[in-house]
């Protein structure tokens, strides 16, 4: 099996496009839309979640042949975590927080104890 087709290079690459959709979803409405009535914003929401689903569910269909389901939900946590802080700093113009460091840290220890053999 070349590395291009491997399950988890595959899910992971798959779940970090669908979670780029999704926090456009969850958040890119409180930038974009902030002056609109929640309603609207519900329903563009949805309509890029749309994309989110199509990518994760399949995603998350091709890691279960590779890993457990714990271990997709974490990498699927650190994948949330890699795609949010860029968004908030970068799109949302936040300020970088050493609080993102600590969550990754906390992560790399979810990792840890999840995928260890």
């Amino acid at each position: 099996m070349n590395l291009i087709s491997h399950p988890l290079l595959v899910t992971a690459l798959m779940l970090a496009v669908s979670n780029l959709f999704m926090t456009f979803a969850w958040y890119g409405h409180l930038k974009n839309f902030a002056s609109s009535p929640w309603y609207i914003a519900a329903l563009i929401s949805w309509g890029i979640a749309l994309f989110e689903y199509l990518l994760q569910v399949p995603a998350n269909r091709i890691g279960y042949t590779a890993m457990d389901l714990g271990q997709l939900k974490i990498l699927q946590e650190v994948i949330t975590l890699s795609v949010f802080v860029p968004f908030a700093v970068l799109y949302m113009n936040q300020p970088l927080k050493w609080d993102y460091l600590y969550a990754a840290l906390c992560l790399m220890g979810a990792v840890y104890f999840i995928f260890r053999a």
